[in-house]
């Protein structure tokens, strides 16, 4: 009998946070909330904000240029290039190809996944059955966000939830059993409206009209999306734990999308696991979309949370409604 099919690996991992820090008692003086209220309804307690000269692609290239050197993967080396973000620097070219440009990796194929806060994952899980089929050997994905400069800052559903931030991992064949055992995709179309920018596509241009009605904002149904994501998300996870032919108590860290604490909590509660298995961050740097996930990830290898040989499930959700998660076996 021949080899198994090779399975694909984190290689390295890279962040961008960016400097400037907004906390709760910043908020306060902006709109009507206070640091209590927020901690209390979401666990965030500060939040970072890419500064005015800052883009996405900006974030997406020094999260890309740690996680290569992090790998020791040469940039020319690179067969594709994935960035996840719901905030590209412009509809197209593809905030991929800029980093790519930038990265020198000229032989790389380079595109954008949009499925909001769950875009990384979907990333991951794309590259890694590219390198198990043999389309691509590395592959370098990306989640980004500057979510800052579509919220409304005068809406507290909103503002006081979102950071930005970008994290990065490049992907390579797997070697001693590590790598990803399972992935698993879904999403809820007929949910779409409950997180949204109404206007800016091809349904609904920029005009001064749609300006003035602020629907070029983020709207979001917070109730709605805690509901689908504590409905949907454990159940994920046991579906993909199960099919890397896992038990739950067998995984040695859980990292969940930040979206609110709460959510969180509450797949702890339905998935029956300690907290210690959960990484968590959101305090530091609130909901960063596609780059949650990342962050987490890259927050709870530097703290050793998770070493070589660890079983770890990665778990996103977000608009679209979208959902994802992977199970891998960390190391290279």
């Amino acid at each position: 009998m021949g080899a198994g099919p090779v399975r694909a690996a984190i290689q390295g991992l890279g962040v961008c946070i960016p400097t400037p820090v907004l906390t709760n008692d910043d908020l306060a003086r902006m709109v009507d909330t206070t640091d209590e209220w927020i901690t209390a309804r979401t666990g965030i307690k500060r939040r970072h904000i890419a500064s005015p000269d800052q883009t996405t692609s900006d974030l997406a290239f020094v999260a890309a240029e740690q996680a290569l050197a992090a790998s020791g993967v040469p940039s020319e080396d690179l067969d594709l290039i994935v960035v996840g973000t719901a905030t590209p620097d412009m509809f197209f070219p593809a905030t991929a190809c800029l980093v790519q440009d930038r990265l020198g990796a000229r032989r790389a194929g380079a595109f954008d996944l949009l499925a909001a806060c769950s875009s990384f994952v979907y990333g991951l899980i794309t590259a890694a059955q590219m390198i198990q089929t043999g389309a691509v050997r590395h592959a370098l994905v990306i989640g980004a966000e500057t979510l800052s400069r579509l919220i409304d800052w005068e809406d507290r559903r909103t503002c006081v939830l979102i950071g930005d931030g970008a994290g990065a991992a490049v992907l390579g064949p797997a070697t001693n059993g590590h790598g990803m055992y399972s992935g698993a995709v879904g999403a809820d179309g007929s949910a779409g409206g409950v997180l949204k920018v109404t206007a800016g596509g091809s349904r609904m241009p920029i005009t001064r009209e749609v300006i003035e009605q602020r629907l070029h904002r983020a709207y979001m149904d917070g109730q709605a999306v805690f509901k689908l994501a504590v409905r949907t998300i454990p159940e994920l996870i046991r579906k993909t734990v199960q099919r890397a032919g896992w038990h739950l108590s067998e995984v040695d860290q859980f990292v969940p999308h930040q979206a609110n604490l709460r959510i969180i909590e509450s797949m702890r509660d339905q998935l029956g696991v300690a907290l210690e298995r959960l990484m968590v961050n959101i305090q530091e740097y609130g909901n960063t979309s596609a780059a949650s996930v990342p962050i987490a990830l890259w927050e709870a290898v530097q703290s050793r949370r998770i070493t070589d040989g660890d079983r770890v499930v990665l778990a996103a959700f977000g608009g679209g409604f979208t959902y994802a998660a992977c199970a891998l076996v960390w190391g290279r």
